[in-house]
């Protein structure tokens, strides 16, 4: 059975793309921890981030340093957070969001039911933030 990101990537269930490329892809996360917060999960379905072949780790921290970039362009937070947590979903995942502080590191204070509106407008700052930075061919076209 296909992992609810493997169902995303595929168009079976929505999600707000800021990334595609060949070997991952970056969408908002529905519970985010802060507006802009975004998953970068590699179209392979691998379990455990330790269970990556090395090549696909160093893109998958490329790509999240960027879209790192990218939040910080569009948001100004003290930090960008990265996370590998891994424990809802088994197919590797990393978070990337706007942190202002430790606390804000805590799964206990996702949003369960982010407006839809404010999520559409972090996945277009995002989108804007990394054509800014040069990555055209990267960034979907979404609605």
């Amino acid at each position: 059975m296909s992992s609810v990101f493997t169902r995303i990537i595929e168009g079976e269930l929505p999600g707000r793309f800021v990334w595609a490329d060949e070997r991952c892809v970056g969408f908002l996360s529905i519970q985010p921890l802060a507006q802009g917060h975004v998953l970068v999960v590699p179209r392979e379905e691998i379990d455990a981030w330790v269970d990556l072949p090395s090549e696909l780790a160093v893109h998958l921290m490329r790509v999240s340093q960027s879209i790192g970039k990218a939040i910080d362009a569009a948001y100004r937070p003290k930090r960008v957070g990265l996370m590998i947590q891994g424990f809802e979903v088994p197919h590797t995942h990393l978070h990337v969001w706007p942190t202002n502080s430790i606390e804000e590191f805590d799964f206990a204070n996702v949003d369960q039911d982010p407006d839809p509106a404010v999520m559409d407008d972090s996945a277009r700052r995002i989108r804007e933030a990394l054509v800014a930075q040069g990555h055209h061919d990267e960034v979907p076209q979404q609605d």
